[in-house]
């Protein structure tokens, strides 16, 4: 019985380390700008925020190609298929909708 009564309370502790760095994690998150971009040479770029993974939802649907996107403008960027430019990034086309922007859970 001793070996269920630790197992139990080290269960516990486990679970409360897990909440609270995951609380600590939540509170460092830097809010997401309205207007973000991938590309470093962007003035849209903040790299502070990549830190942590990211998600966008485009008219209610998760999409994981979002190049960039603006929430107040209502927009996002994405590859338009496998078409590249003349330096060897892909070409982007611009989608209007609406867009949400959040933090994903770990």
């Amino acid at each position: 019985m001793t070996d269920t009564t630790t197992a139990t309370a080290v269960t516990s502790d486990i679970a409360t380390a897990i909440s609270t760095d995951t609380s600590a994690d939540v509170s460092q998150r830097s809010p997401l700008p309205d207007h973000l971009s991938i590309d470093p040479r962007s003035p849209h770029h903040v790299a502070a925020v990549f830190d942590h993974d990211i998600g966008i939802r485009f008219n209610g649907k998760d999409r994981v190609d979002v190049e960039e996107y603006c929430v107040s403008e209502g927009w996002i960027k994405v590859p338009a298929g496998k078409a590249l430019d003349r330096k060897g990034k892909p070409l982007l086309i611009k989608l209007k909708g609406k867009v949400e922007a959040f933090y994903r859970s770990a």
